[in-house]
């Protein structure tokens, strides 16, 4: 069982925006890297050291895979994408987007404060009606957008640490807020208007939930590139984010 459940009386510090880029600047650098190397690594079923275990490879260009990463496991996917460019997929693909396809029962999801053109901070937060692994949650994350030297769009989403997020946006009545340990982006352009997708995610939602079921959520997580393929193939191809 998860026993990271909030505590009665939480910390929270208060910083300044400088310090707060400066620190959100470090801390996505990280996740971007592992991002880039997750895109890389085991290329559609190449056989690899780097603790990913293929769990689904299907003949329409997706592969599914995870590995253990402390008490959660990390799930990536990585789909081709065939006719949709990198620019109409990331359109898309930015983290309010990806987490209304998460879960039909988020009730809010918004942008508290942007740093830079290429650097927000995101609240997502789910009702007393949802389903229970989302039931009275809510996530406090930034957002990272980067494209590197060769063209690969890179889009990196994790929480900030709980004091920075009770600084930033106080938590309310009885929400408890879970932590996005990582997840993000890779899309590469291929010929043709065509793109390769990986997404990877880590959540722990917190609270008292058995990881198994937790588990099989992120797993859930994975598989929305499919709603975003539809809905990034009724964008324009020339359309820019």
């Amino acid at each position: 069982m998860n026993s990271t459940g909030p505590t009665p009386c939480s910390r929270s510090w208060s910083i300044s925006e400088d310090s707060l880029r400066r620190y959100v600047h470090f801390a996505s650098e990280s996740c971007i890297q592992e991002l880039l190397s997750a895109s890389d690594s085991n290329r559609f079923g190449n056989v690899g050291n780097d603790g990913w275990k293929i769990l689904t490879d299907l003949d329409n260009g997706v592969e599914i895979s995870k590995r253990r990463s402390g008490s959660f496991h990390t799930f990536r996917s990585r789909w081709l994408l065939r006719s949709v460019s990198p620019q109409q997929f990331i359109t898309v693909a930015n983290a309010i987007d990806a987490a209304k396809q998460w879960e039909q029962d988020l009730v809010e999801a918004r942008y508290i404060k942007d740093l830079e053109d290429n650097l927000s901070i995101i609240r997502l937060r789910f009702g007393e009606n949802s389903k229970p692994l989302f039931r009275n949650r809510e996530f406090i994350v930034y957002e990272r957008r980067e494209t590197m030297e060769d063209g690969t769009l890179v889009v990196a989403v994790a929480s900030l640490p709980k004091e920075i997020a009770a600084g930033l946006h106080p938590k309310q009545n009885n929400a408890i807020r879970g932590l996005l340990l990582q997840s993000g982006w890779v899309v590469e352009k291929l010929e043709d208007d065509s793109c390769m997708v990986t997404y990877v995610v880590q959540l722990d939602p917190a609270g008292w939930l058995p990881k198994c079921f937790v588990n099989r959520l992120n797993t859930k997580l994975v598989m929305i590139i499919e709603n975003l393929k539809k809905l990034a193939q009724g964008c324009p191809a020339d359309g820019d984010k």
